[in-house]
């Protein structure tokens, strides 16, 4: 068994005993000692010098961050936050949270959620579906106002591009929604906060989050910031729409005498009601890129943006 590494040391077992609780409540189980010889004990008993919490050596990281991020008061034993690591996100969205906690809500994948004992941590599912409805709305509200002249079917087409899930991802990866997602630890050993799905949900729920905690107009002035640029390109663009990045793909490789890109279904993933395709695009067999959408034609088109990223650097 690997040795265990102290995470944590105090003079005081009460200090000790709730930060203990802390890492408990997150899905770290930590051994206490004492400065007294072969003591393992119970942090009821006071007075024996420094009281130590160790972790396994995989969860010693994890475990210093969960403490650094919040202090201890000792008149009420109740653990509140050091430093609140949601500001730069705060900045980011230029929205300030009057209940936090909704921010740390929308946070929280159900893998954290999952992982926790006692059943009190929810995760941002509800709010994702929510936040899903309230952007769909705002920018049919949107396109309905800046492209009068377009049809049903151009607006659509418009609309499906501009809330894609690769779309949302791009976006969340601006903020640096990633940094702050809540995850169990799985998710986190497998690079979940670079995931597109995870970070298109997060940003659908961190909309619900403003409009519960600010309104509508709230949630209505984040996502004007956030689409501008976008919707400016589709003016720009006119009646001919967003970028079609597979035609533009074809071209360039045929331009350098390539074949043909070739597009591989590699997973499909999530229930039946959100399910995201996995594509790989290829050519001369080669992977080039991949990209997660809601269809099979929204994850084709975002793996050819990223290969005509790769292919023009």
């Amino acid at each position: 068994m690997s040795e265990l590494v102290v995470v944590f040391s105090a003079s005081s077992p009460i200090e000790a005993k709730v930060v203990r609780s802390l890492l408990d409540a997150h899905g770290i189980m930590s051994v206490v000692s004492s400065d007294l010889p072969h003591s393992i004990f119970p942090l009821s008993v006071d007075g024996l010098g420094a009281v130590r919490l160790a972790v396994h050596p995989e969860e010693a990281d994890e475990a210093r961050r969960i403490i650094d991020s919040h202090r201890t008061d000792l008149r009420s034993g109740e653990v509140v936050r050091l430093r609140d690591e949601f500001e730069p996100l705060q900045q980011a969205i230029r929205y300030r949270f009057r209940d936090r906690g909704l921010l740390e809500h929308a946070m929280t994948h159900t893998s954290r959620a999952n992982e926790d004992v006692s059943g009190g941590v929810l995760d941002n599912e509800s709010l994702e579906f929510l936040g899903d409805a309230i952007l769909g709305f705002v920018i049919a509200d949107a396109l309905f106002r800046e492209f009068p002249a377009y049809d049903e079917g151009q607006k659509s087409k418009l609309k499906a591009s501009l809330v894609s899930t690769a779309t949302l991802a791009r976006l969340a990866e601006r903020l640096g929604l990633g940094d702050h997602l809540l995850l169990g630890r799985g998710e986190e050993k497998t690079g979940g906060r670079r995931k597109q799905a995870l970070l298109a949900d997060g940003y659908e729920a961190l909309i619900a989050a403003i409009y519960l905690d600010g309104g509508i107009e709230q949630a209505r002035a984040f996502i004007a910031r956030e689409f501008g640029e976008a919707i400016a390109e589709a003016r720009r663009h006119g009646a001919a729409g967003p970028q079609d990045y597979k035609s533009a793909l074809q071209e360039l490789v045929q331009a350098r005498e390539l074949p043909l890109p070739e597009y591989r279904l590699v997973a499909t993933v999530g229930p039946d009601h959100h399910k995201q395709f996995h594509v790989e695009v290829a050519v001369r067999g080669e992977a080039l890129a991949e990209a997660i959408g809601a269809s099979k034609k929204e994850a084709e088109q975002e793996a050819a943006r990223a290969a005509l990223e790769k292919l023009r650097a």
